[in-house]
């Protein structure tokens, strides 16, 4: 078995198997969008702790395999992290994460849509704004 097949695998059971899926109670950040091209949709919910750290978080959403996986894998790497680490979070490590997938453009926006949901409520938490200037680049 291939690498490529294996990450290929460990998307497709975080997609049949999403880590962190469900609701919040009680959140300090609740931030959801629409990938318009395939109608893939990710609600991300983070609870905030005393030191500025994710202390939970948890995603609802729908749309294909790599949207979903994407967001579920990044609930994983996020919890735990300081509010910074998301800020400095590039669309390369994302790639990474997913096991640098060869995606057309369409598909990069799918791997992206759960980055760009967590960095514009982590961004608008703290009193900023967030431009989204990696979802149109290619990987």
């Amino acid at each position: 078995m291939s690498s490529a097949d294996i990450y290929r695998e460990l998307i497709l059971d975080y997609y049949r198997n999403p880590r962190n899926f469900g609701k919040l109670e009680n959140v300090d950040i609740s931030s959801r969008d629409t990938n318009p091209l395939c109608g893939d949709e990710i609600e991300i919910q983070v609870r905030v702790g005393e030191d500025q750290k994710i202390e939970e978080v948890k995603f609802t959403g729908k749309g294909c395999a790599i949207s979903q996986a994407s967001a579920s894998m990044l609930t994983e790497l996020a919890k735990g992290k300081p509010l910074e680490w998301v800020k400095e979070l590039v669309k390369e490590d994302v790639f990474e994460m997913l096991g640098n997938p060869d995606l057309g453009p369409s598909r990069v926006k799918c791997a992206l849509l759960g980055m760009k949901v967590l960095k514009t409520g982590v961004y608008g938490y703290l009193g900023a704004h967030y431009e989204d200037q990696d979802a149109s680049t290619p990987p």
